[in-house]
């Protein structure tokens, strides 16, 4: 059994609290029907609703819209505000903050989704980064392992028995983007330049940096098990804190 199995994604109580040792996970669907898409943009600014646009197909539009209004709605209730009035500023690299809040100071957060599933990170005083895949068994991992990941990755990666493969490589894609987003780093910095578990049952960890022999520690790193299907990971600034998993039912 999977470790992380044991979190189940639950209903959040409805007075909502974010304490500075917690850190807060959703899980959301970005299919519904045109209604929740259509009450969903009237929450999104005119920038985000020109991206949108830019999408080729309607689905990618319609999960784009989804994504960014469920956002909204899951920051609105840390704000005790409508999600109207959460104001996010983008930046250089595409990474959203929120702006002239009240209740904002510390608030941090990331967002990930795959297909049409999300993952929507929260936590207060620490950063943070969250990324979600969904897990193709037919990808050629140990061919795209050796692009990007370390020669100690490489190798474990090669030790694992052929069936566990890919979720190893998954386990290490989504623990190594997790890591980057919550430094902020975008594609700058590059995949090898760090270590992470990956092993299927091992404790997800972050466990060097070729820059600072200190780096590792500074850092928690947990898998995340998003659905059938798809393998997750949250990176959080920072120890000692509990993981909550919620459930977004689109209210």
């Amino acid at each position: 059994m999977r470790m992380m199995s044991l979190l189940t994604w639950r209903a959040p109580p409805k007075e909502l609290a974010l304490e500075d040792e917690q850190v807060h996970v959703w899980r959301a669907s970005l299919d519904g029907p045109p209604s929740r898409v259509d009450a969903l943009r009237q929450t999104m600014t005119v920038d985000e609703l020109e991206r949108s646009e830019r999408y080729r197909f309607d689905e990618d539009r319609w999960r784009f819209v989804v994504a960014r209004g469920t956002l909204r709605c899951i920051l609105a209730r840390y704000l005790k505000t409508v999600p109207e009035q959460v104001r996010l500023r983008y930046g250089k690299r595409g990474k959203p903050h929120l702006v002239g809040q009240s209740g904002a100071a510390g608030l941090q957060f990331n967002v990930a989704h795959a297909d049409g599933l999300a993952l929507f990170a929260v936590a207060r005083g620490r950063r943070i980064g969250v990324d979600i895949e969904g897990m193709d068994r037919d990808l050629a991992a140990l061919e795209i392992a050796d692009r990007f990941f370390s020669p100690r990755e490489i190798a474990a990666l090669r030790q694992l028995p052929a069936e566990a493969r890919a979720e190893g490589f998954f386990n290490g894609w989504t623990r190594k983007e997790a890591y980057i987003k919550a430094r902020g780093d975008g594609l700058s910095l590059p995949l090898d330049r760090f270590e992470v578990s990956l092993a299927p049952g091992e404790p997800a960890a972050l466990l060097s940096t070729a820059w600072d022999p200190e780096e590792a520690s500074r850092w928690s790193l947990k898998e995340l098990v998003p659905g059938p299907g798809y393998a997750g990971a949250v990176v959080v600034e920072g120890r000692g804190w509990q993981l909550k998993c919620w459930e977004w039912d689109g209210g």
